[in-house]
C-alpha cells in the first residue's frame, strides 16, 4: 500500500533512541526574498503574505564514533554534494534511520540530526550548502521536510509542521536557491487566497483557483500547509485537453483517472532554504493521489512534475512564467524520480511505459513554450523494465539500471553523443555489480555515481563509482559477514516457474532452509509482497533469515498485479480479476508441494501491507490449505479502509481495488470480513500504532471477529511505528513474534 518503493534491509537489534523535544517555532528575522529559478522581478509573481515562520530546532550532538548498537547496519538512499567527495545517507546503525554524512574514501561518518523520527529521503543542494530530507514523525505516514548544513548546524524545519499535513521533498533549483517540496492538506482545511485568473493556459483555460478566506490575496501562492483548492474549480494542472498526450483523450492507453471524493489538496511549491522567503506556487491538485517536481530546466522556464494514481501517472511539463500545462506523457510506476529536462530544456528524457509493455528511456521534443513534438524510445530492451533513470549533472550521461527477472542490470549511456543529431544514446557501457539489486542511483559533480546496493548475501550500501570500471564499497557500509552473526550464512534463494490455473506464467524466489536434504519435504510459508505493485527481489530479509533459522522454507512469489512483469501482468488483478489473483497463491503452494519442496500439510501464508490483505483473504477462500496465518498491516474490509485511510492513498487505490460506491458489490466480497465464517485456523496480526495508511483497525476488527467465532487470534501492536516497521528494537520484536508463531504452529 505505500506509494513507492520501500527501503530494503531497514534493519537493527538495538534499542530505539530516547524522543527529544522540538522548540516552538519562532519568527524569522531575515528579510523576505524570492525564492527558485521561477523568481525574476518583485511585480511578476506577488511573495506569499503568510509563509510559514522558519522553524529551527536544535543541532546534531556532533561527529559520531561507531556505535555499538548494532553488530550491523544498512546504508541506502545516497545523495552527494556537487564534488562527489562527500555522501548523505540514512543509516539505521543508532537503531532507527538517521541521517548521516561521510566521505566516499574514509570512514568519519557524521550524525546530522538525532531525532527519533525515522528518515525517508535525502538531497545535497547542488551548491553543497544545505542536504534536505525527510522525517516522519513518530514513525508514522504523515512526513515533514528539513533542512541542515553538512556541518551539522542550522537544522530547520521547512514544511509538514501543521497539524493534519503532509510534506514531500522534490528536486532542488540548479543553482540551489530553492528546494521544491509538495504539502497535502487535508480537505476541510480553511481556502486562505483569493479568486484571480491565472494567465491563459495551452489550452486557454485559466486555471482559476477558488479562494475564501483571506482578503488581499493574490491569487497566486497558497498558505504554505495550511489551504485547500476546493473541489468547485480545478487548478493548473486540471484543464482537459492541454497539449501533448493525454489519458483522457487518448483512449489506447486507458489510463482515465477514477472519479474522486476525497477532497485532499496537493500543492507543490519552491522554497528559499535560508530563510522566511516568500514560497512559490508551482502547481495545485485536487483530488489529488501524488504529485512531486522531479526537475526544473536550468533557465527556470519549465518544471517537470509527477501526478496521478498508481498504475497511471503521467509527467508534467509546466511553464512557471504562467503555471500552463503544456505536454502530458503517461510514465512507469516505481521510482518517482522519472525523468530530467536537456541543459537548453529542447528535450525532456522519461522513463515510460506509454503503448509499451515495458518502460524504456523515451525522449520527447519540445518547442521554446514547451509544447511537445517528436517522441522516440532511446533505451529498451525486451521483456525488462528500465527501473531506475538517473543522470549526471550536465546530462550528459545516463545510468540506467534494468530489472531483469527481479535482478538489476546497470548500464551508462552517452546522451546526445558526438557528431549525433536529435535525441539519441551512445553505446551502453555496462558496469559489474557486486551485489543483485540496485536501489538508488545518484549523480556527483565529477561526472562520477554514487550507487546504492542490496543483495542475498549483505545489507544494503553505499557504493561509488569514479571513471572506474567497478564500484567501490564505501568503509562506512557493512561488509557481507556483518550481515548475520558468524555460523549460520544467509540463504541464497532460486528462482521458481509455474503456471497459473488459467494459464498465466507466474515466478517466485524459494528459499530453503539449511540441514535439510533435497528429498525431504519442508514446512513452508507462502510470504507475499506488498504494493500490489511491488516484487519479490533477491536481497537480504532479516525476517527470511529469522524464519528459515526455525528450519521453515520460504515461498515468495510475485501473483498477478505485481510489477517487474509487464503492463499486461501488472493490471492483470484489476476488478475481479482480484478473484485470480488470491487463486494465484493457491496455486504457488499446490506448485511447492507438487515440487517436493514443500510439506502439504505445513503450509502457512503471510505478508505485509497488500500482502496482509492477501493472507487474510487466502485464510477465508482457501480455509483448508494453510495451517496458519500472519498478517502485517492488511485491509480486512475495504469499506473501512477507504473510510480510514489517508485521503491521497484512497484516491491512489481506487484505480487498484474499486470505487468505494461504484463497486461496493465487488469490494464486499473482496473483504476478507465479509467471509470470517470461513476461517479455520489461528492467527497472528501485526500493525503499527500510527498507521495511517491502513489504519489498525483493519487488524482490530478481524481479530475480535476471529476471536467471537472462537478462534485462537492474537494481535501486535508495534508502539510509535506506522505502515512500515523502522525501529531496530521493534524490527526485533516483529521478526521473532512471527517466527515463534510459525515454528509453533507449523512444527509443533
Amino acid at each position: 500500500m505505500t506509494d513507492g518503493p520501500a527501503p530494503h534491509g531497514t534493519d537493527g537489534t538495538g534499542a530505539a533512541p530516547a524522543r527529544t523535544s522540538t522548540p516552538p517555532p519562532v519568527p524569522g528575522s531575515r528579510p523576505v526574498r524570492r525564492a527558485g529559478p521561477a523568481a525574476r522581478t518583485a511585480d511578476d509573481r506577488a511573495p506569499l503574505r503568510a509563509a510559514p515562520a522558519r522553524v529551527p530546532l536544535p543541532d546534531a550532538p556532533g561527529p559520531c564514533d561507531a556505535t555499538t548498537r548494532l553488530t550491523a547496519h544498512g546504508c541506502w538512499y545516497p545523495s552527494a554534494d556537487p564534488s562527489g567527495a562527500r555522501v548523505a545517507f540514512i543509516c539505521d546503525r543508532g537503531g532507527v534511520p538517521q541521517l548521516w554524512a561521510g566521505p566516499v574514501d574514509g570512514d568519519e561518518v557524521r550524525l546530522l540530526d538525532s531525532a527519533p523520527d525515522p528518515v525517508r529521503e535525502v538531497s545535497w543542494s547542488p551548491d553543497g550548502r544545505w542536504i534536505a530530507y525527510t522525517t516522519a514523525p513518530g514513525g508514522g505516514e504523515h512526513q515533514r521536510v528539513l533542512c541542515v548544513r553538512p556541518d551539522g548546524t542550522g537544522r530547520h524545519l521547512l514544511a509538514g509542521s501543521e497539524p493534519g499535513t503532509s510534506a514531500y521533498l522534490g528536486c532542488w533549483a540548479l543553482d540551489g536557491s530553492a528546494v521544491a517540496v509538495t504539502v497535502a492538506v487535508p480537505a476541510g482545511r480553511t481556502v486562505a487566497h483569493d479568486a484571480t485568473d491565472f494567465p491563459a493556459g495551452a489550452d486557454g483555460h485559466s486555471g482559476r483557483l477558488s479562494t475564501r478566506g483571506r482578503p488581499g490575496g493574490d491569487g497566486r501562492a497558497v498558505l504554505l500547509g495550511g489551504t485547500a483548492v476546493t473541489g468547485e474549480e480545478q487548478g493548473p494542472l486540471s484543464p482537459p485537453g492541454a497539449a501533448g498526450i493525454t489519458a483522457s483523450d487518448d483512449p489506447q492507453y486507458g489510463r482515465a483517472h477514477p472519479a474522486g471524493g476525497f477532497e485532499d489538496g496537493l500543492s507543490a511549491y519552491l522554497i528559499d532554504p535560508d530563510g522566511p522567503a516568500a514560497p512559490v506556487l508551482l502547481a495545485t491538485e485536487t483530488d489529488g493521489a501524488t504529485l512531486r517536481v522531479c526537475d526544473l530546466s536550468a533557465d527556470g522556464r519549465l518544471a517537470l512534475l509527477r501526478r496521478g494514481p498508481r498504475g497511471r501517472r503521467e509527467a508534467v511539463v509546466v511553464r512557471t512564467t504562467d503555471l500552463a500545462t503544456t505536454c502530458v506523457v503517461p510514465v512507469a510506476d516505481g521510482d518517482p524520480w522519472i525523468g530530467r529536462f536537456s541543459p537548453q530544456a529542447d528535450t525532456v528524457w522519461l522513463r515510460s511505459d506509454a503503448q509499451r509493455e515495458f518502460a524504456a528511456l523515451v525522449a520527447v521534443g519540445l518547442d521554446s513554450d514547451g509544447r511537445p513534438g517528436s517522441r522516440s524510445v532511446v533505451a529498451e530492451r525486451q521483456g525488462s523494465d528500465l527501473e531506475l533513470l538517473q543522470f549526471t549533472h550536465d546530462v550528459r550521461a545516463a545510468a540506467l539500471a534494468w530489472n531483469i527477472r527481479g535482478a538489476s542490470e546497470l548500464e551508462v549511456v552517452e546522451t546526445f553523443p558526438p557528431g549525433s543529431a536529435g535525441a539519441v544514446t551512445g553505446p551502453p557501457r555496462p558496469v559489474p555489480l557486486p551485489h543483485e539489486v540496485v536501489t538508488r542511483i545518484a549523480a556527483t559533480g565529477r561526472g562520477g555515481l554514487v550507487l546504492a546496493l542490496s543483495g542475498s548475501q549483505r545489507r544494503p550500501g553505499v557504493w561509488w563509482l569514479a571513471g572506474g570500471a567497478s564500484p567501490l564499497r564505501t568503509p562506512w557500509s557493512s561488509r557481507d559477514g556483518d550481515a548475520v552473526r558468524a555460523g549460520r550464512p544467509p540463504v541464497r534463494p532460486v528462482p521458481l516457474s509455474l503456471t497459473a490455473r488459467d494459464g498465466l506464467p507466474l515466478s517466485g524466489w524459494y528459499h530453503r532452509a539449511r540441514g535439510r536434504g533435497t528429498a525431504r519435504p519442508a514446512p513452508c510459508v507462502i510470504h507475499l509482497h506488498g504494493g500490489p505493485e511491488e516484487q519479490e527481489r533477491p536481497v537480504f530479509n532479516p525476517l527470511y533469515h529469522e524464519i528459515l533459522g526455525r528450519g521453515i522454507d520460504i515461498f515468495a512469489p510475485d501473483v498477478r498485479g505485481s510489477s517487474g512483469h509487464g503492463r499486461s501482468f501488472l493490471d492483470a488483478d484489476l476488478g475481479t480479476g482480484r478473484f485470480a489473483a488470491l487463486d494465484d497463491i493457491a496455486d504457488c503452494a499446490a506448485h511447492a508441494v507438487l515440487a517436493g519442496l514443500a510439506d502439504p500439510a505445513r503450509l502457512a501464508v503471510m505478508g505485509r501491507s497488500y500482502g496482509g490483505y492477501l493472507t487474510l483473504a487466502s485464510l477465508v477462500r482457501h480455509p483448508d490449505l494453510f495451517r496458519t496465518g500472519v498478517a502485517v498491516c492488511g485491509m480486512s474490509d475495504f469499506a473501512t479502509f477507504f473510510e480510514g485511510t489517508e485521503p491521497w492513498i484512497a484516491q491512489s487505490a481506487m484505480h487498484k481495488y474499486g470505487h468505494p460506491e461504484r463497486d461496493r458489490e465487488l469490494l464486499r466480497s473482496l473483504s476478507p470480513m465479509s467471509r470470517i465464517d470461513a476461517l479455520r485456523v489461528p492467527l497472528l496480526a501485526v500493525h503499527g500504532e500510527h498507521d495511517t495508511n491502513v489504519p489498525p483497525g483493519e487488524s482490530e476488527q478481524f481479530v475480535r471477529a476471529a476471536r467471537e467465532h472462537g478462534h485462537t487470534a492474537e494481535l501486535l501492536t508495534l508502539r510509535d511505528e506506522g505502515h512500515e516497521f523502522l525501529r531496530a528494537d521493534n524490527r526485533r520484536l516483529f521478526r521473532r513474534s512471527a517466527a515463534d508463531w510459525l515454528q509453533r504452529h507449523l512444527c509443533g
